[in-house]
């Protein structure tokens, strides 16, 4: 609920507080008094664009600023804490709009500076404005379709939840399965290059270490007649059939040292070291006897082995890797082939999901279906009723409900459908609501819906009487005071039979010197009231026929002068 909006420096209001109540206000004033003001300050504190030209001549800057419930059930509540607004203790929260002649517009909520976006997000929620151009979108489907769903109820809504919630899954499921029939070329062609990788390294074999070892072993085979000829030559020199090899002098040096220790102990250390020598001397005689009875020329194995190398190299080229990394990449491929080797079967996974989230959506589009036929029936005969009241006794209403192709809203087009008089067709509400039928309308359906229910609101209605009068405009007034009997309703009219229906009434009036004109708002009471209600009848304040008529009526209406 709003508590208050003060406006100051906004067009011809110079400064003024308009205090609001639970219940019906009416706001009234001569033509050019600045009642347009008054909605133009409360559109700014909800977000509503801002326009330099709107603020007062010779002011630097316009300001909007209103108090306004937020309510601990209110889904925008997270919203506000959230921007880092201050909410205080009873609830309430300040808001502050300031319109700059030539600079920008500043918005701020509970103390702290918010975007424009925020304002208009969270007023959204709290408040309803019903003008001639708000009255546009009840000629859209998307607002036709939204009334019915609000008038259906919570479970409805329970209903429609599910159906969004399965909807969002279907068409996820739908860009999965979409997304890898579209790849699956693609797919097919990548694993059968995988497949032929793994086949080529499986054939290559190629283990590490295995390069160096075929280079090492390449090497002494294509040099196996030299590396004989050095080998017996060193072979002989350490102990072959000639008299003056190594062995022959070490034994003889060993023997002649062996002898001498006789004569001097002291040569016992170099006898052993020279036994030792020998002793070595014979080993690798016998080392090079072995290594020459392994080593043989082998053309065959050396082809072999130039092959083999051939092979790691041309692997090596094909991969771009060293001959070490090819088997590491073996096993990757590998790996990546059995996680795709089920590519079948996801591809039939992912249509399965499909199929199925596509069946639960129908289904819970079929709910909804249901809930929306059910409840056009009733909201049909509901506004009628209220359009009865509202001196449209003839008038008939269809919501119709026709199937289309599942969205984000379900599988159904609404479209509301008017016949204003006996044997006129039902019509498009575009079609056959003249300007004052579609107030009307929008009035019967706003209260139809709080008769329904749900939690307390706050309407604004800009000239919901425009193009009505006399006991049509006496039963606008009286259906508004029933709307504001749950609801905060505020209403800019030109209409006594509407003003003398509220339970609070605020008059705006200009004044001027000849130079500059000013609006001042005030509220109302008692004879004030009354002159208000005699000017709104006759345009005379001091007429006595009028403000008998005036007294009449708001008697009739059921509000004290």
């Amino acid at each position: 609920m709003l508590h208050e909006l003060s406006i100051t420096s906004l067009g011809v209001i110079s400064s003024a507080r308009l205090p609001l109540r639970p219940g019906l206000t009416v706001v009234t004033g001569e033509t050019g008094a600045g009642k347009t003001m008054v909605l133009t300050g409360l559109g700014l504190i909800l977000g509503g664009k801002a326009t330099p030209d709107a603020v007062r001549v010779g002011a630097d800057e316009a300001v909007a600023e209103a108090i306004y419930d937020l309510p601990e059930s209110f889904e925008g509540r997270a919203l506000v804490t959230d921007a880092g607004a201050v909410i205080d203790d009873d609830g309430t929260v300040t808001v502050v709009r300031t319109v700059g002649s030539s600079t920008r517009s500043r918005s701020i909520l509970g103390g702290r500076t918010v975007p424009q976006a925020l304002l208009a997000q969270v007023g959204e929620e709290l408040v309803t404005v019903h003008g001639q151009a708000d009255q546009v979108r009840l000629r859209t489907p998307a607002r036709q379709r939204q009334l019915l769903d609000t008038y259906a109820g919570p479970r409805h809504g329970e209903a429609l939840a599910r159906y969004r919630a399965a909807w969002a899954q279907w068409r996820e499921a739908a860009e999965t399965l979409e997304r890898m029939v579209a790849s699956e070329d693609v797919e097919r062609a990548r694993l059968t290059r995988l497949r032929d990788d793994l086949a080529a390294l499986d054939d290559a074999a190629v283990q590490p270490g295995e390069r160096a070892e075929l280079e090492a072993t390449g090497q002494v085979l294509a040099h196996a007649e030299s590396l004989r000829s050095l080998a017996v030559t060193a072979h002989d020199a350490l102990a072959g059939e000639s008299e003056f090899t190594a062995a022959v002098s070490l034994e003889a040096a060993r023997k002649a040292l062996d002898e001498a220790t006789a004569h001097d102990p002291s040569l016992r250390a170099l006898a052993t070291r020279v036994a030792d020598y020998l002793y070595g001397a014979t080993d690798a005689a016998q080392e090079l006897a072995s290594y020459l009875d392994r080593l043989e020329a082998d053309p065959a194995r050396l082809d072999a082995m130039h092959q083999r190398l051939s092979t790691i190299s041309a692997a090596e080229r094909r991969f771009g890797r060293a001959a070490d990394e090819l088997e590491p990449l073996r096993q990757s491929i590998a790996e990546e082939l059995g996680a795709d080797a089920d590519w079948e079967d996801r591809v039939e996974a992912a249509r399965a999901a499909h199929d199925r989230a596509r069946a639960l959506m129908i289904e819970c589009a079929q709910e909804v279906t249901e809930g929306r036929q059910e409840a056009a029936e009733r909201l049909a005969a509901h506004v009628e009723k209220e359009l009865t009241l509202l001196a449209m006794p003839d008038a008939t209403v269809q919501m119709r409900v026709e199937p289309r192709e599942p969205g984000p809203f379900g599988a159904d087009t609404v479209s509301l459908l008017l016949s204003a008089h006996p044997g006129a067709p039902a019509r498009s509400v575009t079609e056959a609501a003249s300007g004052g039928e579609l107030s009307r309308i929008m009035l019967a359906i706003e209260v139809v819906l709080a008769e329904a229910g749900g939690p307390a609101h706050t309407f604004v209605f800009d000239e919901v009487d425009a193009g009505v009068g006399g006991k049509a405009a006496q039963a606008v007034g009286q259906r508004l005071a029933a709307l504001a009997r749950t609801h905060q309703v505020l209403v800019v009219t030109h209409l006594a039979q509407v003003a003398a229906c509220a339970a609070h009434h605020v008059v705006v009036s200009k004044a001027s010197d000849g130079a500059v004109t000013v609006s001042h708002v005030r509220e109302v009471e008692g004879e004030d009231r009354v002159t208000e209600v005699a000017r709104l009848l006759s345009g005379e304040q001091d007429s006595a026929s009028a403000r008998a008529h005036a007294v009449e009526l708001l008697e009739s209406s059921r509000v004290a002068p």
